[in-house]
């Protein structure tokens, strides 16, 4: 099973741009869908863009409020995966957090620990 590790968050200003990325161990990593979801201060945790694995042709999902603004990727190669996060907007404010599933499953069952994003205003 993967050990995911976040990293890239910080505190920028309101339509600034952050990339986020989280690498994964292991070996397997093409049979790894990835995720982002997030989590703000008194919320539940959200969706906010996806990227499928090999069998999936890499497919990308997005949350609406991600949509035109955030940008998922992969590098196999570097077990990396991206989030490319522009147009930034104080209610983006959040703990983001990395999450990978095996191929088909429904459910994302590895996490990372997070890092923290601060928009301000």
């Amino acid at each position: 099973q993967p050990e995911l590790q976040e990293s890239g968050g910080g505190l920028v200003q309101a339509g600034g741009s952050l990339r986020l990325s989280c690498t994964a161990s292991g070996r397997t990593f093409t049979s790894y869908g990835m995720g982002w979801f997030r989590q703000a201060p008194g919320k539940e945790r959200e969706f906010v863009a996806a990227i499928g694995w090999r069998g999936e042709g890499y497919k990308t999902t997005y949350a609406d409020s991600a949509k035109g603004r955030f940008t998922i990727s992969r590098d196999n190669d570097k077990r990396t995966v991206y989030l490319d996060m522009n147009s930034l907007q104080p209610e983006d404010t959040a703990v983001y957090y990395c999450a990978a599933k095996w191929t088909v499953a429904t459910s994302y069952h590895f996490w990372g620990q997070g890092t923290q994003v601060t928009v301000s205003s």
